[in-house]
């Protein structure tokens, strides 16, 4: 199925476990170091650099960019290192994380409970999703490096859905 974001927002409740898409929109990274910062900037009252409403977030921090390409190898980064952050999603108003591997049971229950869509994407295929990248902007947390947060339009992004609205789950029997 092909989503196009923000316009086919009803698309995605017709969606299950399993399903391939292809994506075209816009998507934000963030790993580790900048969901810390964002928990600590949520703690803390301040404004966020990024407004996350209806939001997609790729667990991935880019290769270096090789001239003539918009963005480097950009792999997913193993979801369960983020499933402590699962909480602010829903205080983000994320609509979407993507990444690889299983969620931890707390995280599914979370993810299902708060209608919080989890996509995957192959490990060792980042150059190939890299493709799919139209436009890379960085966007917040400069000094993070690879770690930082941009903003990535995206056509053709190929993403399974391993966790739907409906308790469905890849990674269970």
């Amino acid at each position: 199925m092909i989503i196009k974001w923000p316009n086919d927002k009803d698309k995605l409740k017709d969606l299950r476990a399993g399903d391939v898409v292809e994506f075209e929109g816009t998507i934000y990274t963030a790993r580790d170091a900048a969901h810390m910062r964002i928990k600590k900037m949520l703690e803390n009252n301040e404004e966020l650099p990024v407004c996350f409403e209806d939001a997609f977030i790729y667990y991935a921090g880019p290769t270096p960019t090789k001239p003539g390409c918009v963005v480097g190898s950009i792999g997913p980064t193993t979801s369960s290192r983020m499933d402590s952050f699962a909480s602010m999603m829903k205080d983000l108003n994320v609509k979407a994380t993507i990444g690889k591997g299983p969620r931890s049971n707390e995280c599914t229950k979370y993810y299902i409970d708060n209608k919080i869509l989890y996509f995957i994407t192959t490990g060792g295929c980042g150059a190939l999703l890299s493709k799919a990248v139209k436009k890379a902007k960085e966007i917040a947390f400069f000094d993070l490096g690879p770690e930082s947060i941009k903003e990535l339009e995206v056509k053709g992004f190929k993403m399974i859905l391993a966790i739907d609205y409906y308790g469905n789950n890849i990674f269970e029997g």
